[in-house]
């Protein structure tokens, strides 16, 4: 049983992990699901916001942490507002990711691990190549750093789970925790 959409409570899911990791293609699947529930949610992802709200910042660290500062405002107004947020940004920075979870309403870290070879190979874009070649800088698991989360509160094996198997382990978080 769902809550309705008047007494939700709001949360932030951070989908974190490299480039091809899964986390686009996990959080739109729960968004789905949950949208179909009738939760009240909005989806923040790095393509998008990019275009958008970040669209001046380019990839150097000092820009990403201003990326991640403008998102965490964003799902900060939204969840204290009771509207779960879902959030897919590879955000690599453990710190910054720290501040996220400070500054928002029940801040749910979801760690999409999978291996750097297995992100390179999913990569129809040829992003990692063109990293490796020294086309793209400040390339996360290639020319930048990313540092894992240490305790999130899920963390998904993209490389062994299918999308429906890492969904369910979110989903039953949700309901677990009385988030929905």
């Amino acid at each position: 049983m769902y809550k309705n959409q008047a007494n939700q409570k709001g949360f932030v899911l951070w989908f974190t992990g490299l480039s091809q990791a899964g986390k686009t293609s996990v959080g739109n699947r729960v968004h789905q699901i949950l949208k179909e529930k009738g939760l009240k949610l909005e989806r923040l992802d790095g393509d998008i916001v990019r275009q958008s709200l970040s669209k001046d910042l380019g990839f150097s660290k000092k820009d990403r942490d201003e990326n991640i500062r403008r998102i965490t405002m964003v799902a900060r107004l939204l969840s204290k507002n009771n509207i779960g947020v879902i959030c897919s940004f590879i955000s690599p920075y453990r710190k910054i990711r720290d501040m996220a979870r400070r500054e928002t309403n029940n801040f749910i870290e979801v760690f999409c691990n999978a291996p750097l070879g297995i992100c390179e190979k999913r990569d129809k874009k040829g992003l990692y190549q063109k990293a490796r070649r020294g086309e793209i800088l400040n390339f996360t698991g290639v020319s930048d750093p990313y540092e894992s989360p240490q305790t999130p509160e899920i963390e998904l094996r993209t490389d062994q789970e299918s999308i429906e198997e890492s969904t369910n382990k979110i989903i039953k978080y949700l309901e677990e925790n009385s988030f929905i």
